[in-house]
Formats: structure tokens, C-alpha cells, sequence
């Protein structure tokens, strides 16, 4: 019976040292899970210390890239408690936890919400080059040194050139923005600091003249012949009236302007005429007598002119000279067409939109082209894509027989009957030639070749 019970209290014992293990560390896990929660952080997962590992998820790598990005965040106050609540204790600790009472620990501060504010604002740089509107600093650098220069906001908005067109209304009110709003005005000054000095340079070189530097040019006479001598000395005599990026030379630029819109002192305006005396445009234009004007003569116009005209001459010779070379005429067919005959014309070719004249013994047929020019042109009657470039030759012989020769690709009918490559066929009076769906109707002038044959007759006997 003894050694029962005693067996009995071992177990007991055991049973409840396994119970009270095990309560301490479900009380460890739940410490650490509200501890991690109060600092917001992200307990990171378990990886295994074996060889071969399990390839990640899509969301666990969002996870765990957000758990890296949040522990950055923190800071170096949040490092401790973010490994402690995220890293799994070894067996080592597992054993002094369970050995220690089961005493609950309290979970660390959390830091304090504007040291964390103030951590991530130190961390962000600050935002100098913030979007100021249409107002680019190159403008508002414009707008203040032609302020100074002028104390009128009207003449700032009449003579200086922004980088986009402004209203007056709105000229004002980014002056008096640069002037009573702090926000503005501060981001407006650290933009103007980062100005390259070449671009400072430049618009200051754009600055309104004043009415004390004017007054000072108009005492240049306008008869005179200023040099830049004359304008760098009136720099050095009066280094406080002149802005300080003015230069002899824009001195001079604004002078002569000045003396074109007769701004000097010993220039006058002279007043327009009164009452009846004002003339205009077409007044002035009834006054002017005509037999006064020069008549001017243009060499250049005149020179053109004859150049053309001998050209065009030209030309005209060189068609006279080449008329008689013509071997073919083509002319529309209309209602009231010409006889098809006249004492030239051997055989005609016709079609349902042109004829053909022949007026030698010899013409080719075919397809025009920019390199390959021929007799007749069948493309003139309709489509002639299917025809060849050299379709064909017509002959006459000297008995006053016509017959056609076919050097193309492609058939040609006469009455029907089909003409092959490198074969040839008589043509007679009223022949059908039918070329790649194109039909014609060879006709033959019987007078003349009546008179040739004649003439044939004559000179074959001798």
C-alpha cells in the first residue's frame, strides 16, 4: 500500500508540475502577445533551422514585408520589445521560465505618440520645392525687382514678360501674398535661394529702367553719337540712381528706344492739327498726284520675266520641230466626232473611248510608263494593268498590207482568234483586236492605201 501511494504522489506530482509548465507558458505567450499588440508591431514567424525550408505565399511575403518595414519604423526604443514579443525563446528559456513562479510581468510603456511623430518628421526631408502654382520662382524674383524699380504694380503688368501670361488681378495678389502670407513668402525665398546665379543674373538683367534712370538717359542728346564710353561714365557718376545689374550697353539699348519714341529732352512732339486740318487715309490719298510717283522700275522682276519668256519660247520651237515626227494622234470620241480619215492618216485603231491615228507605217502598242514610252497608250481606252509594256507592233507593207505582231505576255484576238508570243496575223478593214479585255477596230483608210499600192506597182516592174 505504500509503495501505491507513493507511486501515486509521484504521478500527482509530475501531473502537476506538467499543468503548472504549461500554465506558465500559456501566461508567457498571452504576455507577450498583449505586450506586441500595445507596441503595434508585428510578431515575426517561426523558420525552421532545417536544411530544406517551405517556399512562402504571396500573402505571407506581404506580411513579413510589412513586418520588416514597421520594425524600421520604430526606432531604436521599439527594437527590444519587438524582438522579445517576436523571436520564439529557446529551451534554455523555456526551462528558467518554468522554474521561475508563475508571477505576471507588466507589459513595457508603449512609447508616447508625438515622440513617434516627431521621430518620422525628423526622418522626412523637407519639402522646399513644393508646388507653388503657376508662380515659378524665376517670377517672383521678376515681380520683386520690378516692384522695387517702379512702386506700380500696372506698369509690372504691362512691361515684364513672365513665364505665362498673368492678369493684373492675379499680379496682385502674389504681391500681396509674398508680403502678408508667411507660408508663401517663406517657401517663395528658399526657392529663389536655389536659383543658379547665371538665371539670378539674367533676370536681373530683365529688371524695369526707373523713372530716376530714364530722367537720367533722356539728358543724352538725341543729336548726339553716345558710345559706350559715354553710358559707362554716367554708371560711375551715378552708381545709386542706376540698378546694380545695369551695363553700359543696356544703357545704350534703352536710350536709343527712348530716342525712337522721341522720350528726350531736346526731342518734341509736334501736336496733331485741329478742326477741319485732320486729314485721312483717303483724303491724303485724293491729294497725291499720280504723274508725281517715280515709277520704279524692279531689274530683278524684269530679268525673271524675260528668262521665263525665252524659256517658254523655247519650248514652243521644240514641239514645231518634233510635230512631224508624231505617229499617232489620239483623240476622245464624242457624238459629233471628225471624219476618222484625213491624206495622213493610214489606219485608225478605235475604241469605245479614244482613237488612235496612225500616220506611220511602223507604230508599237502597249503600257506607258516613266521609262518606256511607246505609240499608242492602251491604258488611255481603260484598266491596263494586265497589258505588257510592249504589247505589240503593227506593220505596213509595201504591197498595203497591215499585220500585227504580238511581243507581250498575254494573247491578242484578232476577230477571235488568238495571237500568241512572237507570232503575228493580217489586220483587215473592220478587224475586232481585242487586247486583255480592251476591244478596238482596226480601220483602213482605203484611198490611201489604194495610192500606195499604186505607187508600189509603178516602181516593182522597173
Amino acid at each position: 500500500m505504500d509503495k501505491d501511494s507513493q507511486g501515486l504522489l509521484d504521478s500527482s506530482l509530475m501531473a502537476s508540475g506538467t499543468a503548472s509548465r504549461s500554465e506558465d507558458e500559456e501566461s508567457l505567450a498571452g504576455q507577450k502577445r498583449a505586450s506586441s499588440q500595445a507596441l503595434g508591431t508585428i510578431p515575426k514567424r517561426r523558420s525552421s533551422s532545417r536544411f530544406i525550408k517551405r517556399k512562402k505565399f504571396d500573402d505571407e511575403l506581404v506580411e513579413s514585408s510589412l513586418a520588416k518595414s514597421s520594425t524600421r519604423a520604430k526606432g531604436a526604443s521599439a527594437v527590444e520589445p519587438g524582438r522579445c514579443s517576436g523571436s520564439e525563446p529557446s529551451s534554455s528559456e523555456k526551462k528558467k521560465v518554468s522554474k521561475t513562479p508563475s508571477t505576471p510581468v507588466p507589459p513595457s510603456p508603449a512609447p508616447a505618440p508625438g515622440l513617434t511623430k516627431r521621430v518620422k518628421k525628423s526622418k522626412q526631408p523637407l519639402q522646399v520645392t513644393k508646388d507653388l502654382g503657376r508662380w515659378k520662382p524665376a517670377d517672383d524674383l521678376l515681380l520683386i525687382n520690378a516692384v522695387l524699380q517702379t512702386n506700380d504694380l500696372t506698369s509690372v503688368h504691362l512691361g515684364v514678360k513672365f513665364s505665362c501670361r498673368f492678369t493684373l488681378r492675379e499680379v496682385q495678389e502674389r504681391w500681396y501674398a509674398l508680403l502678408y502670407d508667411p507660408v508663401i513668402s517663406k517657401l517663395a525665398c528658399q526657392a529663389m535661394r536655389q536659383l543658379h546665379p547665371e538665371a539670378v543674373a539674367a533676370i536681373q538683367s530683365k529688371a524695369l529702367f526707373s523713372k530716376a534712370e530714364e530722367q537720367l538717359l533722356s539728358k543724352v542728346g538725341s543729336t548726339s553719337q553716345p558710345t559706350l564710353e559715354t553710358f559707362q561714365d554716367l554708371l560711375h557718376r551715378h552708381p545709386d540712381a542706376f540698378y546694380l545689374a545695369r551695363t553700359a550697353k543696356a544703357l545704350q539699348a534703352h536710350w536709343q528706344l527712348m530716342k525712337q519714341y522721341y522720350l528726350l529732352e531736346d526731342q518734341t512732339v509736334q501736336p496733331l492739327p485741329k478742326g477741319d486740318q485732320v486729314l485721312n487715309f483717303s483724303d491724303a490719298e485724293d491729294l497725291i498726284d499720280d504723274s508725281k510717283l517715280k515709277d520704279m522700275r524692279d531689274e530683278v522682276l524684269e530679268h525673271e520675266l524675260t528668262v521665263a519668256d525665252r524659256r517658254q519660247k523655247r519650248e514652243i520651237r521644240q514641239l514645231e520641230q518634233e510635230l512631224h515626227k508624231w505617229q499617232v494622234l489620239v483623240d476622245s470620241i464624242t457624238g459629233m466626232s471628225s471624219p476618222d480619215f484625213d491624206n495622213q492618216t493610214l489606219a485608225v485603231l478605235r475604241g469605245r473611248m479614244v482613237r488612235y491615228l496612225m500616220r506611220s507605217r511602223e507604230i508599237t502598242l502597249g503600257r506607258a510608263t516613266k521609262d518606256n514610252q511607246i505609240d499608242v497608250d492602251l491604258s488611255l481606252e481603260g484598266p491596263a494593268w494586265k497589258i505588257s509594256r510592249k504589247q505589240g507592233v503593227i506593220k505596213l507593207k509595201n504591197n498595203g498590207d497591215f499585220f500585227i505582231a504580238n511581243e507581250g505576255r498575254r494573247p491578242i484576238y484578232i476577230d477571235g482568234r488568238p495571237v500568241l508570243c512572237g507570232s503575228k496575223w493580217r489586220l483587215s478593214n473592220n478587224s475586232v483586236v481585242e487586247i486583255a479585255s480592251l476591244r478596238f477596230v482596226f480601220l483602213i483608210n482605203q484611198d490611201l492605201i489604194a495610192l500606195i499600192r499604186a505607187e508600189a506597182a509603178k516602181i516593182t516592174p522597173q
